[in-house]
């Protein structure tokens, strides 16, 4: 299927996939960087920013197997293979199920969906995302107001990210307007309740997660230390659910160790 995206730089591929509401543009703080040492492709989603939703079949559903296999049907128009793989969230939970697939060659994987381990941990995800897309329904002057102002933005931005003030206002207001007009932010939020990762790759393979991660806790962490055992884990200090944004070097370092592109840092 056809996706929207953004693509920098030149090497190895590299794709990077955004977390659930957001879009390609969340990885902005960080595109030039990367794009140093690798042709990156950074995607919308299937259902988010410019991506059309998932076409399904009568009782189809839009599990997370379902979109990581559309996204890896666009490695064709891209005309690469088995790239580098980094994600946020639900773009995390993508990355390795491609690793674990065999579709990605590394994969950087950011506070990934999918290490909850009770109702409780999934309602308060989704219950936050949810009313964070909520408030995204008010009147356009409302949230110009709040993107502008410091304050209002710390406050309105603080539960998704560690140092809400850095953000800009422009990308901000566009963020806050892409997330309302999410397409299949309901349906892949449903459906997220029941997913689980399990299984592991054997690719290089990086776990991180903000100190400041408000909608994905940190007993997470610990959780997908578990399930993860041939991993790298790192700490995001200061970072919160999305660390590009607050941490762009830090992000950048862990995904070119993790790829190979420079050498890690001990």
């Amino acid at each position: 299927m056809e996706l929207s995206y953004a693509r920098r730089g030149s090497g190895e591929p590299l794709v990077l996939i955004h977390g659930i509401g957001h879009r390609w543009q969340a990885w902005e703080p960080v595109l030039d960087r990367l794009a140093e040492h690798h042709d990156v492709i950074a995607i919308d989603i299937p259902g988010f920013g410019k991506s059309a939703p998932l076409k399904l079949a009568p009782g189809q559903r839009p599990m997370i197997g379902l979109m990581m296999e559309r996204i890896a049907e666009s490695f064709a128009g891209f005309e690469i293979e088995r790239p580098h793989v980094a994600g946020n969230s639900l773009g995390g939970a993508l990355a390795l199920e491609m690793a674990r697939s065999g579709l990605a060659s590394s994969v950087t994987a950011f506070s990934p969906a999918g290490f909850w381990n009770t109702r409780w941990e999934t309602a308060w995800a989704l219950g936050n995302l949810s009313a964070t897309r909520a408030a995204a329904f008010a009147p356009k002057p409302v949230l110009r107001y709040v993107a502008d102002h410091g304050t209002a933005r710390a406050l309105a931005f603080g539960m998704i990210f560690g140092k809400p003030r850095r953000l800009d206002p422009t990308l901000a207001l566009e963020d806050t307007i892409a997330l309302r007009e999410g397409r299949s932010f309901r349906l892949v939020g449903r459906e997220a309740k029941n997913y689980r990762y399990t299984g592991e790759s054997d690719v290089p393979t990086t776990v991180a997660w903000g100190t400041k991660d408000r909608i994905l806790l940190r007993r997470q962490f610990a959780r997908a230390k578990r399930v993860l055992p041939k991993a790298r884990f790192e700490d995001l200090p200061g970072c919160g659910h999305v660390p590009m944004n607050d941490d762009p070097d830090l992000v950048s370092r862990l995904i070119l160790e993790t790829t190979g592109a420079i050498p890690a840092q001990r």
